[in-house]
């Protein structure tokens, strides 16, 4: 294909391009600093704020007291956090009580493997009565802790928010509707907790509105990040009643499609309506003893407060009879509020961009600045980056675990801000390169056209697949192709088009930078490509400005036009020593150290039968002092059922002197071909999770009850195929009632509890200061198993 022609120039033609280019750009960073300064947390209140208001100060005053330790449910940690939450509630002269029950598991998470999931939960609920309810208003959040850490993040700054908005909620006028504070245990074992709430508390029998608190990490905005479904009156109230609505659908859309659950969860499976809430940078301490109130972000606090505090408010006086709508909104941040519109927009949008893009095309073709040859190769071409920016962004990440493994554990780094700015710049140094080296041949407004094409194509694509994500292409192409038929409509060497081109993409800045800032704690480093495809997608609108960067396109030769091409790839080439050295500087200050220990997963298993134990551990790539432990790759199913089938690295320990639970049978009778078996399972030391497995090859389980409960019957094809686990088991045991297939041969029966911490085991060596524990739901596990033949 021959030189771009004179004729064939970008969408704008200034005189003066360096003037141009100054100008948009310093316009564009207001616009990027405006986006991100919005969401910025607010300023934390100090504990003498006014009574009315919420304040962080007076909140964190309860976080130091939950998560002074970790409790998990069912430890005596957790009670005293359960007598706290009681007196404070019931200080503030609410009705308060605790739902003491056995609840199964709600969702899809599961405390362990093989078997039905229940637990022992005890509820703290109060209520504030409304003056003329119309419904429920819940404001919940859990009070337990897993067992590595002390949650200081996840859940005491729910627990304290909603502590401190119940204080701010009494020294004011009563609300019109109903109230109810719902602080809820082993949330972090199985959902139980939230599970027997919905399901069976008489506040909980006619619905209502949710609001549930999150924390998934230790700093950041606020993100309101799932809704229950026909979700625009919700979205409205959120927008207009929460001081910093930090949202979007595209969230909504990909946590509904992920399998990850909150409480939230329990009362989406009871048709509650509602908005599920949290914050997320800082993972790395997520579920790890780091995870103490100490390392929590006041701002975040703050944030999770005030818009409680305002949802609170709004809801309790609005009327709750009818706040489904039909349909679920678009909705996405801005400086200042939130954008919102019906989602039966979406598709009518995603078309008309197409068209406008289309139109474009046309025009750019009529006006010779474009053939239709170009026009095809610009969109072809324009795919390279798109495809190349996530690639080499997932092989950056590859790289960089790979000198340093134990990222691999991780949610995030603890400094991941290095190379989140690493993978931002190897995108650009993509797009840049992609951009010199085919500007010349294909043409600059082709070019450009292509990008927007690609967008509104795939604007179209999330429309019927995505709805909720489509605006993060859809507007941004609709900008960019009037924008750029703007620019062709007006005089091209005045500044109007180059304000047309400028205003087009400060809407993809607005849309999509965020995006891209939200994305990162979101989906971690493992998944930075996610982040380097939408820095793309806003790179391809910005095209246009990005132009004014080169000399004017057309007409150059000799050494002319081989002094363009050079300075075409300086930017290109800034921008990949950037990423070299950004990733540099993150390797370099982000070391594991004391404060910032390197994770690593240890279990301890001991057949009580036979006397034999194994260390166990998860990481595919053990650290050093794992790798002290564990050496051989098996799995462990047939000896400790409960832990799952996954294979897990082993190796040789030293028994240790402790009992295995006891299984004593209470009744045994026997009806036709069934047989039942009533028998209670008792742990014999203070444990958090007590397993009951039955070998279905001997005996099919035809019918099962748990403390009472009807739990599903349902068998695998494993040895041990049917399966109970009991979270929080109280002291006096756990009865348990099996119907059987009768069988000549006695029943093997495989039972296993397990308690934290492995201190004091013959044979372990305590972890150096710069090696820590993942945040895992095993990590520092100690089971102890036995085969009962019944």
């Amino acid at each position: 294909m021959p030189g771009v022609p004179p004729a064939s120039r970008a969408l704008t033609r200034p005189r003066r391009r360096l003037v141009a280019a100054a100008a948009a750009l310093a316009a564009l960073a207001a616009v990027a600093a405006g986006s991100l300064l919005d969401l910025r947390t607010p300023a934390p209140k100090s504990a003498d704020a006014p009574a009315d208001a919420f304040s962080a100060g007076r909140a964190y005053e309860d976080v130091q007291v939950i998560a002074a330790r970790s409790h998990v449910a069912g430890s005596p940690a957790n009670e005293q956090v359960r007598a706290h939450l009681e007196q404070r509630l019931r200080g503030l002269g609410l009705e308060t009580e605790v739902q003491d029950t056995v609840a199964p598991e709600a969702g899809q998470l599961s405390g362990a493997a093989g078997g039905a999931t229940v637990a022992r939960v005890r509820n703290v609920v109060a209520r504030l009565p409304g003056t003329d309810s119309t419904g429920r208003v819940f404001l919940v959040s859990h009070y337990d802790s897993v067992q590595t850490g002390p949650g200081g993040n996840d859940d005491a700054a729910g627990t304290s928010t909603i502590l401190e908005v119940a204080r701010a909620l009494t020294t004011g006028p009563r609300p019109r509707n109903d109230i109810v504070f719902v602080l809820t245990d082993a949330e972090e074992a199985c959902l139980c907790g939230a599970a027997a709430f919905a399901a069976s508390h008489p506040l909980a029998a006619d619905g209502g509105v949710v609001l549930n608190l999150e924390a998934r990490g230790s700093t950041g905005p606020v993100i309101m990040f799932e809704t229950s479904r026909n979700n625009a009156k919700l979205v409205d109230i959120f927008g207009r009643a929460a001081p910093h609505p930090v949202g979007t659908s595209f969230a909504v859309e990909i946590y509904r499609a992920l399998p990850n659950d909150t409480d939230f969860t329990a009362f989406l499976d009871h048709k509650f309506v509602g908005l599920n809430s949290a914050y997320i940078d800082g993972g790395a301490i997520y579920h790890t003893p780091l995870d103490t109130p100490a390392a929590m972000d006041r701002g975040s606090l703050q944030q999770h407060g005030d818009n409680a505090l305002g949802l609170a408010r709004e809801f309790g006086g609005t009327d709750l009879t009818n706040l489904r709508s039909g349909h679920d909104a678009t909705y996405f941040p801005v400086p200042g509020g939130l954008v919102r519109y019906p989602g039966w927009l979406t598709l009518p949008l995603a078309l008309l961009a197409v068209a406008l893009v289309a139109a474009l095309g046309w025009v750019t073709r009529r006006s010779g600045r474009a053939s239709i040859g170009r026009l095809a190769a610009g969109f072809a071409l324009a795919l390279v980056p798109i495809v190349a920016a996530p690639v080499a962004a997932q092989l950056l990440w590859l790289a960089i675990t790979a000198i340093r493994p134990g990222y691999a554990e991780l949610l995030d780094p603890y400094r991941p801000i290095w190379y989140r700015l690493a993978v931002l710049a190897l995108a650009t140094a993509i797009l840049f390169t992609w951009y010199a080296l085919t500007r010349r041949r294909i043409g600059p407004a082709a070019l450009a056209i292509g990008g927007l094409a690609w967008l509104a194509g795939l604007g179209v694509l999330l429309a019927v697949a995505v709805p909720g994500g489509a605006y993060l292409t859809t507007l941004p192409a609709l900008a960019g192709a009037l924008g750029g038929l703007v620019a062709l409509r007006t005089r091209q060497t005045g500044p109007w088009p180059v304000v047309a081109v400028t205003a087009a993409t400060a809407v993809g800045v607005v849309i999509l930078l965020p995006t891209v800032v939200l994305l990162f704690p979101a989906l971690g480093m493992g998944m930075g490509g996610v982040a380097a495809l939408v820095a793309v997608l806003l790179g391809l609108v910005a095209l246009p400005v990005v132009d004014l960067l080169h000399p004017q396109a057309g007409g150059q030769r000799g050494l002319l036009a081989l002094r363009a091409r050079r300075l075409a790839v300086l930017p290109a080439g800034a921008a990949a020593v950037a990423a070299v050295v950004l990733a540099g500087v993150g390797l370099a200050v982000d070391r594991f150290d004391a404060a910032h220990p390197a994770p690593t997963h240890l279990m301890y298993a001991m057949d009580a039968g036979t006397g034999q134990a194994r260390w166990l551990s998860d990481e595919t790539d053990p650290q050093p002092w794992t790798d002290g432990y564990v050496d051989v790759v098996t799995s462990v199913e047939d000896d400790f059922p409960g832990l799952g089938g996954d294979a897990l690295r082993t190796g040789p320990a030293q028994a240790a002197n402790l009992p295995a639970p006891k299984l004593e049978v209470l009744a045994d009778s026997a009806v036709a071909d069934e047989r039942t078996l009533r028998l209670r399972l008792t742990p014999q030391r203070a444990v958090r999770v007590a397993t009951l497995h039955v070998e279905t090859v001997t005996a099919r389980v035809l019918r099962a009850e748990v403390a009472g409960r009807t739990v599903p019957a349902q068998q695998g094809g494993r040895r041990w195929g049917f399966g109970v686990v009991f979270h929080a088991p109280p002291p006096e045991g756990v009865e348990i009632t099996l119907t059987l297939q009768r069988s000549a041969a006695p029943v093997p029966i495989r039972v296993m509890d397990a308690s934290d911490g492995l201190d004091g085991l013959p044979g372990f060596r305590p972890r150096p200061p710069a090696v820590g524990v993942v945040g895992s739901h095993t990590s520092e596990m100690l089971a102890v198993a036995r085969t009962y033949p019944i």
